[in-house]
């Protein structure tokens, strides 16, 4: 009996386990990729992450692997916050907010450009549901504005996502992060109900 119990409880032990060991993996590679470029070491992310090697080669048997993780997870981040910010604001701010976040996650990107261009040589497509899922997490923030009555309701998400990229492209740098903030604060206000009359 005590067996059964240590045998049926011990997996999702380490499931639970195997999941933070991943998502420490992640944090740690987003950050590596980002400050140090395409060929930091893995060890050096596995110590990074407080982890063996032996572990992170579990969760990603090559280095394409671990790239095309860390940008999906990095995407799922930003886009799952649509959801959770407009949980505590009001749409039009819900949607100010997560631009902040996405420029944020365009600068990540940016970090891991040689990375990104490295796994995609090798036949991995980390971009295969990027527009997609883009495309919903605006569309949503869009949306509850629209039902608001606080946003425009003629706009292509999509639209709003390469705005945002544009924004990104140009204003690229920490130094630039106050132009940014002024071309975010002109794309809402262009957003909102009663902009486009």
């Amino acid at each position: 009996m005590t067996k059964r119990a240590v045998s049926t409880t011990q997996p999702s032990l380490l499931r639970a386990d195997a999941r933070r060991n991943r998502e420490r993996i992640l944090e740690a590679a987003v950050r590596a990729f980002t400050e140090k470029g395409a060929d930091v070491p893995i060890d050096t992310i596995a110590k990074a992450a407080g982890v063996g090697s032996a572990t992170l080669y579990r969760h990603f048997p090559t280095r394409e692997a671990l790239v095309e993780a860390t940008y999906r997870n990095e995407l799922a981040r930003v886009c799952d916050s649509a959801i959770e910010l407009l949980a505590d604001f009001p749409p039009d701010r819900a949607l100010r907010l997560w631009m902040d976040r996405f420029i944020d996650y365009l600068a990540a990107k940016h970090g891991m450009a040689d990375a990104l261009r490295a796994a995609v040589a090798s036949g991995a497509d980390p971009f295969s549901e990027a527009l997609d899922k883009l495309g919903t997490a605006i569309g949503t923030l869009l949306h509850a504005g629209t039902d608001a009555g606080l946003l425009r309701s003629d706009i292509d998400p999509l639209d709003v996502g390469f705005s945002l990229a544009g924004v990104a492209l140009i204003t690229g740098t920490p130094t630039q992060r106050e132009r940014a903030d002024r071309l975010l604060d002109l794309l809402v206000d262009g957003l909102r109900y009663g902009a486009g009359r």
